[in-house]
């Protein structure tokens, strides 16, 4: 097996088929073999009968596993450990893939120079972001919608590829590990950065990922995420995200390094963000600089949480 496509879900069973329909439409050379995996975390919906029609509509293509466990991470390392795949492809359940998409993402990983892929995660063509809202750019704030998009030019990656358009060979998992289940979504909290972790690690492994422009999916933007309550609520779980990522340090003269670090960010750079963001009149670079503020605190809140447990592993 050449490749395998992961797909997880959780009760999306009404919009589950436009994504399946998308990806068992994808144009691939004849001698590429490849399947598709459904990962069902846990759905209490109609997710399990949406999944075996394709399945039996799709004999070889398409299979079914499910994974009790919630969370992202889980879902997706269970459907890592089930693949037949030399390369594993990632997509989420509420996206639209173009037919080219798969062998666009995944043709440079023949290549043993590249250890993954990402590619262009768009917005539909007919969204209109908000008036506040910098989408691209130094302000990009795009994050929240799941967008990606580093233009027309294949490169190398700089940054870490997000979830929903990525892909790995899988001896990348055998060598680095697997995503970590202290990240990703799990239920309502909006912590997340499982895959942008792995990417990291392969990048600082000096691995070598490429940009892919050309393999596109449309991820929908939901009205309840176009409010700025939901983007200060994401931002400062991604500042959460940023601490847990780090590995822990050891303390200074008995004090918990992240103590230390909550005291540098409250008098240098939290006061900084606050009077950048107070002093900012336009309205897109006064709300990416507030954005900016609420991870600040959110790096913060997570320095506190760990050093409370580093504390009582003291104790």
């Amino acid at each position: 097996m050449n490749i395998t496509v992961i797909l997880c879900t959780f009760n999306r069973c009404l919009g589950l088929h436009n994504a399946l329909d998308s990806v068992v439409a994808q144009v691939l050379p004849d001698s590429v073999t490849w399947e598709v995996i459904v990962v069902d975390n846990n759905s209490s919906d109609q997710t399990l009968a949406t999944a075996q029609g394709y399945c039996r509509r799709y004999p070889g293509r398409i299979r079914y596993i499910f994974e009790p466990q919630q969370g992202l991470s889980r879902a997706r390392n269970a459907g890592i450990r089930d693949a037949r795949g030399e390369i594993i492809a990632f997509i989420d359940d509420d996206v639209i893939a173009e037919p080219t998409w798969l062998h666009n993402l995944t043709a440079s990983l023949q290549d043993v120079k590249w250890a993954g892929a990402g590619g262009r995660i768009l917005p539909p063509v007919d969204f209109q972001p908000p008036h506040w809202l910098t989408l691209g750019g130094e302000m990009d704030l795009g994050g929240p919608l799941a967008l990606f998009d580093l233009g027309d030019v294949p490169s190398e990656l700089k940054r870490a590829p997000y979830g929903t358009n990525m892909a790995f060979r899988k001896n990348m998992f055998e060598k680095y590990g697997y995503f970590r289940v202290d990240l990703g979504r799990c239920g309502n909290s909006l912590l997340s950065g499982e895959d942008t972790d792995f990417g990291n690690r392969l990048m600082a492994a000096a691995e070598h990922l490429r940009y892919e422009p050309s393999a596109v999916v449309h991820h929908p933007v939901p009205k309840e995420r176009l409010s700025k309550k939901y983007f200060r609520s994401w931002w400062f779980d991604f500042g959460r995200t940023r601490i847990i990522e780090r590995d822990g340090r050891p303390a200074i003269f008995g004090i918990p390094r992240e103590y230390i670090s909550i005291v540098n960010l409250a008098w240098h750079l939290l006061p900084v963000r606050i009077l950048q963001w107070l002093l900012t009149l336009k309205q897109k670079p006064r709300f990416y600089k507030k954005c900016q503020v609420w991870l600040t605190v959110g790096e913060m809140v997570q320095n506190y949480r760990r050093g409370l447990s580093s504390e009582s592993v003291v104790r």
